[in-house]
């Protein structure tokens, strides 16, 4: 008998005989719709759309407010029932303030969104990973505001459909089999009718040459006629010949088409309510792609609720995008334009923003953590955030790393190591190991510049966990020497470098050194005599003697540790533990027990629940009780990309392809840290 599984499936469970089945794991994975809206108003383009349709790669060029996202966001939309898999979207930033988003984090975007939870951290590995992922997929993507061709060839898939948008032809991608389709200008009819769309009446069929002559000025650019559009849609009694005349008044005496545009944004800036124009801006230095209203209301220093209908006006008046719900951003030519607008305020505005992204950071992680110590001003008047702070988080995270980079790069130290400590959450539960990496490194240089020394080495530590999950040993180290080497008196930032000391030389097969590390964190927790501390330290030590072979001393720490530790789930990470201790010892009944009692514990830590499997694999009787308990240790893994599924998996492999099972009892799956150490 064979039983056979095809296709797409979440969790799945194969066994002789069921009693009660728990299935506990991450929510599900949506598919990825992250296009931003399509345009309001679109005219022409029939031949560009054509051009678009049957090619893998596309390249859509022309200069800047032409209409390329436009064009590309409507051939999309039009097609979305032929993407199942998703349409995938980023701003590849190249003419954003901080410059063009590397390859490197767009394919960490990528992976998350494609549910991928554990990234790696080279680029070749993380081309690989999002290859072998979109092979057979049907989805598309949009690279918008490409800088170069680098920037786009390590973002090609193995399948579906990209479309790329920049101002530049990128040529260089004729290599890959590129399509390339180039925007011109509008001509003045279309342009015309642009404008017609806009302001919904019959005034530039009562005065043509007005509105060609507004259309000239425009400089056939749709986000300038979108700008002028609206401001005559405002005003329905305005004349265009009057529209004309002002903008002439304002036009520079060289006029070229670039000037012009400038004229027809200053001329739409210079009407705006006082309010309005610095919100205008005000905004424009947010940091990050996008902005909410709470945070526009930081900027100027108001209440929500007297910004709201600032910013939607603004949206109206085609000087701001509201790129999804609630969420606002610049078009970069808009933005640019915003930013030459000298505001006294600006510093003070900034700072506003930056401070409001930390209470509103604070509040998620105190709710996601209520227990633990904080460094931060911050936490002391901090209140929880009452829904969805792991979802908050998420969804700020371009946002708040934004924001730290904005703290460092105005000489705000004091702001990049407090923003960065309530990250932990996010990083500790999503391993966004690019973000991490980077916002700890700028973090632990503030805070030292800053000095604080005791901030410095818990966000020392921090990093570290990620260097080890990354398994970058020496830089791992380094850390940690500078940890201890700060000679902080404080056992908390001390065990916990010594811990992850000890875990680095476990990952390099050193087992004897990373004893030597827990007995000296054991020390140092028995002093301060916290039973916790003591029994996660004894757990530590009793992994160590497993691997050095000395069970007998291995089950009497773990013996120690089990009795020590009250919460369930680290109970049963300990019986974990102390079943391979036995299994090693011939005590298989036992193991088989202690695996049972850890199971039933660990309902709600997949990851850990995995090990439990592992290692009932490696007490199977026979080879198909082996590949049951290999298979159901899969099951726990919400992505199939994750480096401890792929170590199963290879079990599982080696298995299916072996007539006796040889796998000799432990822990395949390699301990990812949840932050107890």
């Amino acid at each position: 008998m064979q039983n056979v599984m095809r296709g797409r499936a979440g969790q799945v469970v194969q066994a002789a005989e069921i009693g009660v089945v728990h299935l506990h794991g991450e929510r599900p994975v949506q598919v990825p719709f992250q296009l931003p809206p399509e345009p309001r108003c679109f005219v022409s383009r029939e031949d560009e759309l054509a051009a678009l349709d049957g090619w893998p790669l596309l390249v859509v060029s022309g200069p800047g407010g032409v209409g390329k996202t436009s064009l590309a966001l409507r051939w999309l939309h039009d097609r979305r029932a032929e993407f199942p898999d998703g349409q995938l979207y980023v701003d590849l930033g190249a003419h954003a303030p901080a410059g063009p988003v590397p390859p490197e984090i767009v394919l960490e975007w990528f992976l998350h969104a494609l549910g991928v939870s554990e990234v790696p951290e080279p680029l070749a590995v993380r081309q690989a990973m999002f290859r072998s992922i979109t092979a057979g997929r049907a989805f598309a993507m949009l690279l918008d505001n490409a800088a170069s061709a680098a920037q786009v060839r390590p973002l090609l898939p193995a399948a579906g459909t990209v479309v790329v948008t920049s101002r530049w032809r990128l040529s260089p991608l004729g290599v890959e089999g590129a399509r390339f389709v180039e925007v011109e200008p509008l001509g003045l009819r279309d342009s015309v009718r642009l404008l017609d769309m806009i302001i919904k009446d019959d005034r530039t069929s009562t005065e043509p040459d007005a509105a060609g002559e507004l259309a000239r000025l425009c400089g056939g650019l749709p986000v300038a006629l979108s700008v002028v559009g609206a401001r005559l849609s405002a005003r329905p009694r305005r004349s265009l010949g009057r529209e004309l005349s002002e903008l002439r008044d304002d036009q520079l005496p060289e006029l070229d088409e670039q000037a012009s545009v400038r004229s027809v944004l200053d001329l739409s800036y210079v009407d705006l309510p006082a309010r309005q124009a610095r919100l205008y801006r005000l905004c424009a230095w947010c940091p990050g792609p996008w902005f909410g209203a709470e945070v526009a209301a930081a900027a100027v220093g108001e209440p929500v609720s007297q910004v709201e209908d600032d910013l939607e006006e603004l949206v109206e008046k085609n000087l701001l995008s509201e790129v999804a719900d609630g969420r606002y951003g610049y078009h970069d030519m808009l933005r640019t334009h915003a930013r030459s607008k000298h505001d006294p305020a600006r510093e003070a505005g900034v700072r506003r923003v930056l401070e409001w992204y930390l209470a509103k950071a604070i509040s998620a992680d105190v709710a996601l953590m209520p227990v633990g110590q904080r460094l931060g001003p911050g936490y002391r008047s901090a209140v929880a955030m009452q829904a969805g702070p792991l979802e908050w988080l998420e969804q700020e995270r371009a946002n708040l790393v934004a924001a730290l980079h904005c703290a460092h790069s105005s000489g705000r130290p004091e702001l990049v190591w407090q923003l960065c400590e309530p990250m932990w959450a996010l990083f500790l539960n999503c391993h966004y190991y690019t973000d991490w990496v980077e916002t700890h490194r700028l973090a632990i240089q503030a805070a030292r510049s800053c000095g604080q020394s005791l901030a410095a080495a818990r966000l020392g530590n921090r990093l570290t966990m990620a260097y080890v999950n990354l398994r970058r040993y020496d830089d791992a180290v380094a850390e940690l020497d500078a940890v201890l080497a700060a000679g902080l008196d404080d056992p908390v930032s001390e065990t916990t470098a010594l811990s992850m000391l000890g875990r680095v030389h476990l990952g390099r097969g050193e087992p004897e050194a990373a004893l030597d590390c827990y007995r000296r964190v054991l020390a140092v927790r028995t002093a301060r005599g916290r039973a916790r501390g003591i029994g996660m330290a004894r757990r530590r030590i009793g992994e160590a003697l497993i691997e050095l072979g000395r069970t007998d001393e291995a089950l009497t720490e773990l013996e120690l540790a089990e009795q020590l530790l009250d919460d369930p789930g680290e109970r049963a990470r300990v019986r974990t533990f102390l079943a391979r201790a036995c299994a090693a010892a011939g005590q298989v009944d036992r193991a088989r027990s202690l695996l049972s009692l850890a199971s039933d514990d660990l309902r709600t830590s997949p990851l850990h629940r995995a090990d439990v499997f592992v290692a009932l694999a490696g007490l199977a009787a026979d080879p198909e009780e082996a590949r049951d308990h290999y298979r159901s240790a899969l099951a726990c893994y919400r992505d199939p990309a994750d480096p401890a599924a792929v170590r199963v998996r290879a079990l599982l492999d080696r298995h299916e392809h072996e007539s006796t099972a040889d796998v000799i009892p432990g822990q395949a799956t390699g301990e990812q840290e949840r932050g107890s150490h």
